[in-house]
C-alpha cells in the first residue's frame, strides 16, 4: 500500500479507503524504520494502539465521524496517559507509569484518536534544542547533524517524519514553535487557558500551555477542536469563542487585514538568509490583500530576562516534588533523609534542570525576591500592555520564529546564555498569554551539507482570537506548498 501525505489521511479514513488500523500499522512501520536515526520516541505501545484502532474502525463503520476519529497521535512525554510510562525526558522519573489520563488525553480518546507513543523532549521541558533529554537528543530530519529544536522535539519530529498526522506538545517559551520552525511543521501556542493543563506535568505554571502540532493549520485546528474547553480540574481553564468554527476550518479573506511588523523583531540579529525568506512571506501576504504596518513593542528588549526570571522561579517550586520519596528514581546510597533527597536530585536531574532549580531558588530567596522575581512580574505587565496597544492598530503581528535556522548539534549546549537567546522572538508572547503560530515559510540551503533547512514565520493574534489566527494561516497555506514539502529520510 502506498501511503499519501498525512494531510489526506482523514479523508481516506472517512471514505473507507483506509482503516485506522492501516494508519497505526504504518506509524509503527515508520517508527521502526526511521526512529533509530531520529530518536523522536521514548516509548511506544503497539498492542494498546491496535486495540484502540479497532474500536475507532468500528465507530467509523457505524457512521461516526469526527475531527480526530481514527487518527494516530504522539504525546509529549510530560502528558499522563494511564498505563504508559511518563519520564518527562528525565532519569528521575524513569520507570514511572501514569495511573490516570490528562484531561486532553481523555478528550482525544473519546474523540477516537489513537495515542501510539510518548515523544522525546528536553528534560522537564527545559531546553530550546532537543539536546537536554536523559534519553539522548532528538535529531532534525532535514539534517541529522543539526538540532530539532525544543523542548517538544519528539512531538515535532514525529509529525515531520510522518509517524503521525498530529501530536501534542507543550509550549512554555517557544517549545513547539521553535522546533516547528526548524523542522517545517505547523505548531501552535494557543491562548493561555483554553485547554486544560490537568495531567500535563508542570514546568512553569503561569506560562505552560498544551501545544497542538500538525502538518498544516487545518490539522492543528482539527486537533485543537477536541482539546478546548473549561475543565473543573484546572482553575485557569477558560472557554474559547467560536470554537465550533475550528473544524472544518475555513480560510480567512485577507483583503483589508492589517498585519503589524514589530521593528524590534527585524534587527541586524537575523541571518540574512532567514530575513530573505521572511520578506518573501510578507510579500506573499501583501499579494493576498493584507496590509503591512510597521509598529513598535518598546519593552521587547526586556522579554528574555523577564521570561527566564519568572520561568526559573516557577521551575524551582514545581520540581521540588521530585525527591525520591513517593515516586520515580531513588539513590541507592544515603545516610539520612536529607542525604537521600539531595543525592536523588543530584543523580536524577540533568545539568540544565539543576541550573534552573538553583537560579530559581536564588530568585525566590528572601533577600532577592523583590529585586528579581517581583520586578520581573512588573516587566511582564509592561510587555503585555505593549501588545494590547499594538492590537488597537493591527489585527495580527508577523515576526520571525528564530533568528537562524536549526544550528549544529553541540554548538550552543555548553553556553546557557546563548542557548536562552534562541527564545528571543517567542518569549514575549508567552509572557502575555497570546495565541501564536509557527508556520512553514520556505527554505534556505545549508552552506556545509547543501541540505534544505526550513524557516518558520510566527503569526500572533489578540487573546482568544485563536480561530481567526488559524483561519489566516489556513488561507496562507492554501496559496503555497511549503508545509507539504517533506524531508528525505
Amino acid at each position: 500500500m502506498t501511503f499519501p501525505h498525512s494531510t489526506q489521511w482523514r479523508a481516506l479514513l472517512q471514505k473507507g479507503d483506509m482503516s485506522s488500523r492501516d494508519l497505526v500499522e504504518e506509524s509503527f512501520k515508520k517508527i521502526k524504520q526511521y526512529d533509530p536515526k531520529l530518536n523522536a520516541i521514548i516509548s511506544h505501545y503497539y498492542e494498546e494502539s491496535i486495540a484502540l484502532s479497532r474500536k475507532s474502525d468500528e465507530r467509523i463503520k457505524n457512521g461516526e465521524r469526527g475531527a480526530m476519529m481514527g487518527l494516530p497521535i504522539a504525546l509529549k512525554d510530560n502528558f499522563n496517559w494511564s498505563g504508559s510510562q511518563m519520564t518527562c525526558g528525565s532519569k528521575i522519573l524513569k520507570g514511572y507509569v501514569s495511573n490516570y489520563n490528562a484531561t486532553v488525553v481523555d478528550k482525544l480518546l473519546r474523540a477516537g484518536s489513537i495515542p501510539i507513543a510518548k515523544a522525546n523532549m528536553d528534560e522537564f521541558a527545559m531546553g530550546s534544542s532537543g539536546e537536554f533529554s536523559a534519553y539522548g537528543p532528538t535529531l532534525n530530519p532535514w539534517d541529522t547533524q543539526r538540532v530539532s529544536g525544543g523542548s517538544s522535539s519528539g512531538s515535532i519530529v514525529s509529525v515531520a517524519a510522518q509517524y503521525v498526522v498530529s501530536s501534542l506538545g507543550s509550549d512554555t517559551g517557544g517549545s513547539v514553535r521553535l522546533p516547528g520552525s526548524f523542522c517545517n511543521v505547523t505548531a501552535m501556542r494557543p491562548t493561555y487557558g483554553i485547554s486544560s493543563r490537568y495531567g500535563l506535568t508542570s514546568m512553569a505554571s503561569s506560562l505552560d500551555v498544551v501545544g497542538p502540532c500538525a502538518s498544516s493549520a487545518f490539522e492543528v485546528a482539527a486537533l485543537l477542536s477536541t482539546l478546548v474547553g473549561q475543565d473543573a480540574k484546572d482553575s485557569t481553564s477558560i472557554d474559547l469563542p467560536r470554537c465550533e468554527s475550528l473544524y472544518p476550518l475555513n480560510p480567512l479573506n485577507l483583503k483589508g487585514v492589517r498585519i503589524g511588523l514589530p521593528m524590534e523583531y527585524f534587527t541586524d540579529g537575523i541571518d540574512a538568509s532567514v530575513r530573505k525568506v521572511i520578506d518573501a512571506n510578507i510579500s506573499e501576504l501583501e499579494g493576498m490583500g493584507a496590509s503591512m504596518i510597521p509598529i513598535s513593542l518598546p519593552h521587547t528588549a526586556y522579554a528574555i530576562d523577564t521570561y527566564y526570571l519568572i520561568c526559573v522561579s516557577e521551575v524551582s517550586s514545581n520540581l521540588a516534588r521530585f525527591d525520591g520519596i513517593r515516586f520515580g528514581y531513588r539513590t541507592s546510597q544515603s545516610s539520612s533523609l536529607i542525604d537521600l533527597i539531595a543525592k536523588t536530585r543530584d543523580e536524577g536531574f540533568g545539568e540544565e534542570a539543576k541550573r534552573r532549580i538553583l537560579l530559581g531558588a536564588f530568585c525566590l530567596n528572601q533577600g532577592h525576591v523583590d529585586e528579581y522575581y517581583y520586578r520581573a512580574l512588573k516587566s511582564r505587565n509592561l510587555i503585555t500592555q505593549d501588545f494590547q496597544e499594538a492590537f488597537k492598530k493591527v489585527d495580527f503581528l508577523l515576526t520571525p520564529v528564530s533568528p537562524s535556522v536549526a544550528f549544529p548539534l553541540g554548538s550552543k549546549s555548553k553556553d546557557p546564555a546563548e542557548m536562552y537567546l534562541s527564545d528571543v522572538y517567542s518569549a514575549a508572547t508567552s509572557l502575555s498569554g497570546l495565541p501564536c503560530l509557527s508556520i512553514p515559510g520556505g527554505f534556505v540551503q545549508s552552506p556545509e551539507s547543501k541540505a534544505k533547512l526550513p524557516v518558520g514565520i510566527q503569526l500572533i493574534a489578540p487573546a482568544l482570537s485563536d480561530v481567526k489566527l488559524l483561519e489566516l494561516a489556513h488561507a496562507f497555506q492554501l496559496s503555497n506548498t511549503h508545509h507539504l514539502t517533506q524531508p528525505v529520510l
